[in-house]
C-alpha cells in the first residue's frame, strides 16, 4: 500500500480509503448489510494497508455505523483512522450537535473517532450550522478529545467552497467529489487547488463515479482500452486521481471481493506524476465522449432516499440513462413495467412533484422534472 501526506498534518493515510456507504446487502435492501461479507471486506483490507475508513450518520439506513463499530473489535480499532460525519440536515438547535456525536460514538463503539466532517455542506447548511456555532462547539469537542479533527464533505458551487475553507483554518480534511468526469463541477479542481495551497487535505469521494466509470458504454470505453493495455477502467480513473499530488486519498465504496482486490493493486502502482502526456490525453479524449452521452448526471449517491411517495429515484434515473446510452430502450421499458406487489410503485409515475429530493441531491438534478420525462418515455401510456 502507497501512503500519503495528509496537508499540514504529519499523518500518513493509505491513497486508497474503504467508504462504508456501498457495503454488501441482502435482498437489495440498502438497510440490511450483509455483516459477515461486510466484516470480511473491512478485515482484508486493513490487513492489506488500508488505515481510513469513512462512514456516515446516514449510511445504509444508518446501520454503516453499526457495522463499523463491530467490524473494528479485536484491535481493528487501532489500525485505522476512522471518519464519520455530523448529518447536518438534523440539526435543529445546538444542542442536537452533542446528542448526534454522542450517538455516533455510541453506534460506533469508540470514544473518539479521528475525523469528524460536517456531512455535504451546501449554501443552505453552511450559513445554519455556521450561525449556530458549530464551530465553536467542534472546539470544544475537540479539547473533550471526543474528535481528534474536524472536517467537511461538500456538495455545491467553488464559491460557497471557497468561503468555508476560509472561515477555519484547521479543516482536516476536506472531502470532495472529483473524477475525470466531474473536474469541472462542485468544488472541482479549482477547489482542490485552493484547499491544498492552505494546506487543508483533500479527501475524494465518487473516484469512479459511483462505479459508472468502471462500466462505461461501447464509445468512451474503446477509447481507454485502446490505449489500457492491461489496465482496467476503474484503474484508469483511480490513476486519474492518485497522479495529482493535492489529493490526500481517494475513497471507493467496495461492495465484492473482487472489486476491493483491483483497487488495492491499483494502489499498489499509484502516485503523483505517474501518468504521461499521452495517458492524460487518452482520459481528456474519454472524457469529452462521455460528457456528451449520459442525460442525467446521477452518480447513485442515494441522498435524495427515501421517496415519501415511495419512488426508488436512482433506479428510475439509471434505468432511463441506460435506455439511452446503452441503446436499451425496450428491456427498460419492461423493467419499468414489470408487475410488482399490491400497492407498490417504485416508478417515476408515483412522483407528486413535492421536489423534496431535489433539496437532497448533491448533484442539483431537477429530479420531479426528470420523473415526468422517464414516465413519459417508459411508461405504457
Amino acid at each position: 500500500m502507497k501512503y500519503r501526506s495528509l496537508g499540514k498534518w504529519p499523518i500518513k493515510v493509505s491513497a486508497l480509503g474503504f467508504g462504508c456507504m456501498r457495503l454488501p446487502v441482502v435482498g437489495g435492501d440498502a438497510s440490511v448489510i450483509d455483516e459477515p461479507e461486510a466484516i470480511r471486506l473491512l478485515h482484508y483490507a486493513i490487513d492489506h494497508g488500508v488505515n481510513y475508513l469513512d462512514t456516515a450518520y446516514a449510511y445504509h439506513g444508518g446501520n454503516s455505523e453499526r457495522l463499523v463499530g463491530r467490524a473494528l473489535k479485536d484491535g481493528y480499532r487501532e489500525k485505522v483512522l476512522l471518519a464519520t460525519k455530523l448529518p447536518c440536515w438534523l440539526v435543529e438547535k445546538p444542542g442536537d450537535m452533542d446528542r448526534l456525536l454522542d450517538e455516533q460514538l455510541q453506534k460506533l463503539q469508540t470514544d473518539h473517532v479521528d475525523f469528524y466532517l460536517l456531512h455535504a455542506l451546501n449554501a443552505r447548511e453552511w450559513p445554519k450550522l455556521r450561525d449556530m456555532g458549530v464551530l465553536r462547539w467542534a472546539e470544544r469537542a475537540l479539547a473533550s478529545g471526543r474528535i481528534r479533527h474536524l472536517g467537511f464533505s461538500f456538495h455545491d458551487q467553488f464559491d460557497v467552497f471557497r468561503d468555508i475553507i476560509d472561515a477555519y483554518p484547521d479543516w482536516c480534511p476536506c472531502q470532495i467529489q472529483y473524477n475525470y468526469v466531474d473536474q469541472d463541477i462542485q468544488a472541482g479542481a479549482k477547489g482542490l487547488h485552493y484547499a491544498a495551497a492552505k494546506g487543508i487535505p483533500v479527501v475524494v469521494m465518487e473516484p469512479v463515479r459511483g462505479g459508472r466509470l468502471a462500466n462505461l458504454p461501447g464509445p468512451v470505453a474503446e477509447i481507454l482500452r485502446r490505449s489500457a493495455g492491461a489496465r482496467s477502467l476503474a484503474d484508469w480513473a483511480l490513476q486519474w486521481v492518485w497522479n495529482q499530488p493535492e489529493v490526500a486519498l481517494a475513497l471507493s465504496g467496495m461492495t465484492t471481493m473482487a472489486q476491493l482486490l483491483e483497487n488495492l493493486a491499483s494502489a499498489d502502482r499509484s502516485g503523483p506524476g505517474t501518468l504521461t502526456p499521452g495517458d492524460l490525453a487518452v482520459i481528456e479524449k474519454a472524457r469529452s465522449r462521455y460528457r456528451t452521452l449520459f442525460p442525467i448526471p446521477c452518480t447513485d449517491c442515494r441522498y435524495c432516499m427515501p421517496c415519501p411517495n415511495g419512488v426508488w429515484i436512482p433506479f428510475n434515473l439509471d434505468l432511463y440513462n441506460r435506455a439511452i446510452v446503452y441503446e436499451e430502450m425496450d428491456q427498460a421499458r419492461r423493467s419499468y413495467n414489470e408487475p410488482r406487489r399490491p400497492g407498490e410503485d417504485i416508478r417515476a409515475a408515483a412522483c407528486i412533484q413535492c421536489r423534496e429530493c431535489e433539496d437532497k441531491c448533491p448533484q442539483q438534478i431537477p429530479i420531479a422534472d426528470w420523473m415526468v420525462k422517464i414516465h413519459d418515455a417508459l411508461g405504457n401510456g
